[in-house]
């Protein structure tokens, strides 16, 4: 069939049309199955538990199961640049922190992904206190006596993480670089297993998210020495803060947050930004979280312009933090 010149023009606009149709029409029947919620570490870790708390109460509101995937390696930035390559329709969505989106640039120089670009935020989730602690075993029973006796033995102490890029890592780098300590480095696969090799003496000391700690600090196994957050949290509330126990520069909170990719239509953010904020307003959700240890942010510091906001100022606080430990 042949068309005319004007035949051809009278259509062509309504073909070139025709994608973002049918985005629009796919975003508001959206979520018309199941989505895939990317965890970027094992199962069981604080980051875990927290994904499938909020996934619970996100469910019911968008009336679609979201189905959690432990996707672990690389510091979690094989989860994130899996997360980038997926298809912007909403149906894959991940959590993030500040090590995948904030730190990992400066740890991985050929990095898949640039974090204030790649993703759209749907908003933050929650924040998590660290808590300065050592094995039981460990001669110092507080904060003062941790840092004499770091100083004066660091050439020859341990300390664990949860593997480079880790917030477990990130926030044991900055007291390190706070108390000017070289201890030799110990990664593990995940928080937990850095925790149980604390709990067995083979590391000295670590920053540990107060979730992987709470348990352990009250059943005697760790010793909690300072927690680096401006207030005692209820979890370990005989814990005195850092600034308390005299060491305020160490005042540190990890974060995470949910992303889509880049490209995602903003009526389906804007459904995964409310069915969060639900999840964050619910009594029964907060106090799950709460009870791991975790923050609920204040309305105005969860939503997607917040979360951009966040990604862009922890990358320029955490990158010559990574650059002078690397030095």
């Amino acid at each position: 069939m042949k068309f005319s010149r004007r035949r051809f023009l009278h259509l062509a606009p309504g073909a070139a049309a025709f994608p973002m149709g049918s985005r629009i029409a796919s975003a508001q029947t959206y979520p018309a199955r199941p989505v895939t919620l990317i965890v970027p570490f094992g199962a069981g870790g604080p980051t875990d538990v927290m994904a499938r708390i909020v996934a619970e109460h996100m469910s019911r509101t968008l009336g679609q199961r979201l189905v959690v995937e432990n996707v672990a390696g690389a510091g979690g930035t094989t989860a994130a640049a899996r997360l980038m390559r997926a298809n912007p329709d909403g149906y894959t969505i991940q959590i993030g922190h500040m090590g995948t989106h904030a730190a990992a640039p400066a740890f991985y120089p050929n990095l898949a992904y640039r974090p204030d670009a790649d993703f759209a935020p749907i908003g933050v989730v929650a924040l998590t206190a660290y808590v300065i602690a050592a094995n039981k075993s460990f001669p110092p029973d507080d904060l003062n006596a941790f840092i004499a006796y770091a100083k004066a033995n660091h050439q020859r102490l341990n300390m664990g993480h949860a593997g480079v890029g880790s917030n477990t890592h990130l926030t044991g780098l900055l007291l390190n670089a706070i108390l000017g300590l070289k201890p030799v480095l110990v990664p593990f696969n995940s928080a937990a297993a850095a925790t149980n090799a604390m709990i067995a003496g083979h590391v000295d000391y670590m920053s540990a998210a107060i979730a992987d700690a709470v348990q352990q600090v009250k059943g005697g196994t760790i010793k909690a020495l300072a927690i680096a957050s401006p207030e005692r949290n209820p979890a370990l509330p005989d814990v005195p803060t850092s600034r308390e126990a005299g060491l305020p520069e160490f005042e540190v909170r990890g974060w995470n947050a949910l992303f889509a990719p880049k490209g995602t239509p903003t009526p389906v953010l804007d459904q995964l930004t409310n069915a969060l904020d639900r999840a964050l307003d619910d009594e029964t959700t907060r106090k799950r979280l709460r009870d791991i240890g975790s923050d609920i942010p204040e309305k105005a510091r969860r939503g997607q312009d917040a979360l951009a906001a966040l990604v862009k100022s922890e990358m320029a606080r955490w990158t010559p933090i990574i650059k002078g430990a690397q030095g």
